[in-house]
């Protein structure tokens, strides 16, 4: 059940990507293709579908909030392309195929990257000025998913994990690198859809707080993955963040820990999801595809 669901939120995004990216294909066809071959890449859409599957516990409309998930998984998209650049982390393969720069080089993946940032919030703006009736709720939302993408959020993880390779730094550091690099989209997913429906604020607390251990736990096991992972079934090659020296949670806490914050935090998050009652199964089969996934 969970994995029908599943699907059928990530091909709503897929679909609404494939339709908007057609729609605007003209010249130069080179930047174009760029684009849709990483955002056609194989991702399992995860912070899209969570978006919409929250908007859709709060009984929202998901075509009110589809442009919010197709702008998320475009921001996404394009911090990998760049993440993967020779000035950052320079991996020759995402998702099992070369990488967008080993494919187009480095000055189109740039632009790429680039292209698929402001085309995010294109979408999402439009989206906005055509439902005036909720013109604030959605500019909230765009708001919460900016500030989630920039320097108070996953630029700034980034930045912090560029500035530590090879040092020997403290937990506070590694937790806040881990929160913002990767966690700080995962609760954007969450707080857009509160943005947009403004539940009550146990409902809203409860949200964050499952988006925010969920998005420390998915790093953790990526950590984890990095070690004792399969290169085919990662789509990417294994023992690279050793190899580039980064700080991560194996490296400070050693594999049996590690896994054990993991585990800690996705019981935690699933505790959150208690207040919905039989509505949030979706939520708890999340955690756990989190848990245990092996890519």
């Amino acid at each position: 059940m969970f994995k029908k669901q599943y699907d059928e939120l990530a091909t709503k995004v897929n679909d609404y990507l494939r339709i908007t990216l057609d729609s605007m294909k003209k010249y130069p066809k080179i930047i174009f293709d760029s684009m849709e071959y990483s955002l056609f890449a194989g991702g399992k859409r995860l912070r899209p579908v969570m978006l919409l599957a929250s908007h859709k516990l709060l009984e929202g409309d998901l075509e009110e909030s589809l442009p919010l998930a197709g702008g998320l998984e475009m921001i996404h998209t394009y911090s990998l392309v760049h993440d993967d650049l020779p000035a950052m982390d320079n991996d020759d393969f995402r998702r099992g195929v070369p990488t967008n720069h080993k494919v187009f080089g480095e000055g189109i993946a740039i632009l790429c990257g680039d292209a698929l940032l402001n085309l995010a919030y294109e979408t999402m703006i439009d989206n906005a000025l055509r439902r005036p009736e909720k013109l604030i709720n959605h500019l909230n939302a765009i708001n919460t998913i900016a500030k989630a993408a920039g320097i108070r959020g996953m630029i700034g993880g980034q930045v912090v994990d560029l500035e530590n390779e090879g040092k020997d730094i403290d937990p506070d550091i590694l937790q806040y690198i881990h929160e913002h690099k990767t966690g700080a989209l995962f609760m954007a997913s969450l707080k857009a859809s509160i943005m947009l429906e403004d539940p009550p604020e146990n409902i809203s607390k409860a949200l964050l707080e499952y988006g925010k251990s969920l998005g420390l736990a998915f790093q953790i096991i990526d950590d984890i993955l990095d070690v004792v992972g399969d290169d085919k079934k990662l789509g990417k090659m294994t023992g690279r963040d050793r190899e580039k020296d980064k700080a991560t949670y194996v490296d400070k806490y050693g594999l049996e820990k590690s896994w054990s914050i993991a585990k800690e935090l996705c019981d935690n998050a699933i505790a959150q999801i208690s207040i919905f009652g039989p509505e949030g199964e979706f939520f708890i089969q999340l955690a756990n595809f989190i848990i245990d996934r092996h890519n």
